[in-house]
């Protein structure tokens, strides 16, 4: 969701959720009883957005990560003063490229590649436990979309020439790259630039970076898509026909819609990293501190155990650490943080 530069998120939520909501409409929810038993999670990553002029010091960010339990972190570019700081933290990171110029230069330049791992990378790794590195943002646009793959294609190539080949390059995407998403099981691509990067995630064993908001969706369509639906509440299920797979939250219908069209695309072997999901506390339609606690204790609480499709742990990140007061578009773009800038919590929540 972080806009990076160029704020090509802003728009994210809108037609996210229209794609998903267009195949949810008439669709018969069926009220059941089976709920959801909280299961204990090792550990979950959480996002740190920057667009603040209010945010603490990166050094007391990840005192405040390190001291709350989280072990994961995403960064939406290589910010030297929160690199520096991850040193020896332990934390996992996603580390963003940033979309506009970087990506196309990437995409274009195996020397201009080489030369971002050794300026971004190799000084920090592995004292900076750099997990994955995400090329590109939800990237928007027929020609940005087509830089995506030879850019990831430049980056491992630099990361393996200067001997760092287990750092693993992919891409994060907006769930309306998957189209027919409902039931999960009809899942596939909308466009072919993603068959090709799939297929060759599944070649490199790196996984695919998806960011997923149930929120747009029941915000866009509360008629059909219950609050509790949404929010790990127990009391709705909805029977895939498709697989035969029950499904109790709208969070793990849209993961495995994305699971579907890896399988579609002859990628079905290649994991799926939630590297957003989130719910704003204010700012607007069904955007409240009790919301966003359900959805994202409920996140905290689920992940652990998978999704009908993929059971076992997934590995997921919340969007995101603060509420940032200078971020464009839709008051709640402001208003997705666990905590204010001060330190303090939105809300209460656990992390295991």
């Amino acid at each position: 969701m972080e806009p990076n530069s160029c704020s090509l998120a802003e728009d994210r939520g809108t037609a996210m959720a229209t794609q998903h909501v267009a195949s949810m409409v008439a669709v018969a929810l069926v009220v059941g009883t089976l709920a959801s038993v909280p299961t204990r999670v090792h550990s979950i990553g959480v996002c740190y957005g920057m667009l603040g002029n209010n945010l603490p010091s990166s050094s007391t960010v990840v005192q405040l990560y390190r001291s709350k339990g989280i072990n994961g972190m995403r960064i939406y570019s290589p910010s030297k003063p929160a690199l520096d700081a991850l040193r020896n933290s332990g934390i996992r990171l996603i580390l963003d490229t940033g979309n506009g110029d970087v990506l196309s230069q990437l995409a274009s330049s195996p020397s201009y590649a080489s030369s971002w791992v050794q300026t971004n990378v190799r000084p920090y790794y592995p004292a900076v436990n750099i997990k994955y590195i995400a090329v590109g943002n939800e990237v928007q646009g027929g020609g940005a979309q087509q830089s995506i793959l030879p850019a990831i294609r430049n980056l491992n190539s630099a990361l393996s020439s200067a001997g760092l080949g287990a750092i693993k390059a992919s891409t994060a995407v907006r769930f309306d790259v998957v189209a027919n998403s409902y039931p999960p099981s009809s899942g596939v691509f909308a466009q072919g630039y993603m068959v090709d990067i799939a297929r060759y995630l599944a070649s490199t064993g790196a996984p695919l970076l998806a960011n997923v908001y149930p929120y747009f969706a029941y915000r866009d369509n509360p008629r059909d898509i219950s609050l509790g639906y949404a929010t790990f509440q127990p009391g709705t299920t909805v029977r895939d026909s498709g697989n035969g797979l029950t499904y109790t939250n709208l969070f793990d219908a849209m993961f495995d819609a994305v699971v579907a069209a890896l399988e579609k695309a002859g990628a079905g072997g290649v994991k799926v990293v939630v590297s957003e999901s989130g719910w704003p506390s204010a700012g607007g339609f069904g955007a409240s501190a009790e919301n966003a606690r359900r959805y994202n204790q409920g996140l905290i609480d689920h992940v652990a155990r998978g999704t009908p499709k993929r059971p076992g742990a997934v590995e997921a990140f919340i969007f995101a650490m603060f509420n940032e007061n200078q971020k464009g578009g839709d008051e709640t773009e402001r208003n997705f943080g666990l905590f204010y800038p001060n330190q303090q919590p939105v809300y209460p929540i656990r992390f295991s």
